[in-house]
């Protein structure tokens, strides 16, 4: 079948498609991954918004991070949670607005892909740490931001969507019917996003791979954990779109991971109390 393919470099290239981050998130996530900055560096730059430093608190103080008592200050909670879970909250702020779009492409009404990639990132983080694995706050930012391409790609597949569906009805991935459609896919686009932000290359090979972690590049065990939880999200039929299930789990990540079936049970189990405080999803 003969199809009109999109070309990617010029989606990449329109600035208008491609969101920025904020120049104050920038200057945050340089702060914190600095050695040389101090708590009241990070502090001084936070409350230069007013704003945000009430939703970074609030968030603080979420039942996901589980502290028992009030944290009333950013630099007591820069002390407690550290410098990579403020940088991720920060984060998780500056890109809120953009996955609350709704994507008629993807059958996502507003705030769907923000519950979702929310709900994957900490999921994500989750299995980290139940995994042990020391890299977990880099693998919620990539839980995160691993379907940010869907917000590039929402306009250009709301015109194809029939075609899609017939591939992924005809027994392709959804991923594979976008490739087929499209030309590429909305991992490629969201890897090329990561890249404008200049993010390290581990999480723009992870969002490029979530779907394919055996094709990881960089570091396929960061890639594993966030493909393991974005199909525990969907099997939670958490902000379920068209493509819903329609991936697949990677028997290498199940692999790579050394999981078992008993243990994503639980995971999955783990995850209903891990979500239910709304203050890890309010946008306002």
């Amino acid at each position: 079948m003969s199809m009109n393919h999109i070309d990617i470099e010029k989606i990449v290239n329109h600035v208008e498609d491609i969101p920025t981050l904020p120049h104050m998130i920038n200057k945050i996530m340089e702060l914190t991954d600095d050695p040389e900055s101090t708590v009241q560096d990070i502090e001084n730059q936070i409350m230069k918004d007013q704003g945000l430093t009430t939703r970074v608190l609030r968030r603080a103080n979420s039942a996901y991070y589980g502290y028992p008592r009030r944290i009333s200050s950013i630099s007591q909670a820069t002390v407690l949670l550290g410098f990579e879970t403020i940088r991720n909250i920060t984060l998780s702020d500056a890109v809120k607005g953009i996955l609350a779009e709704e994507l008629p492409g993807y059958g996502l009404k507003q705030e769907d892909l923000w519950v979702q990639s929310q709900s994957c990132a900490m999921i994500s983080r989750h299995i980290a740490k139940k995994l042990k694995y020391k890299q977990a706050d880099e693998v919620y930012i990539a839980g995160l931001l691993r379907d940010i391409g869907k917000v590039i790609l929402s306009h250009y597949l709301g015109e194809r969507y029939q075609l899609v569906s017939k591939q992924v009805i005809e027994g392709k991935t959804f991923l594979e019917a976008e490739e087929e459609v499209l030309g590429f896919h909305h991992a490629e686009i969201g890897a090329r996003v990561a890249e404008k932000w200049n993010l390290p290359a581990d999480l723009v090979d992870a969002i490029a791979y979530h779907h394919t972690p055996e094709k990881s590049e960089m570091n396929a065990i960061t890639t594993s954990i966030v493909h393991i939880a974005d199909a525990v999200t969907m099997m939670m039929g958490i902000g379920l779109g068209v493509d819903g299930m329609a991936y697949g789990l990677s028997p290498y990540a199940i692999e790579k991971l050394s999981l078992t079936e008993v243990q994503v049970q639980e995971i999955i189990g783990e995850c209903i109390d891990l979500l239910v405080d709304e203050s890890s999803f309010t946008i306002d």
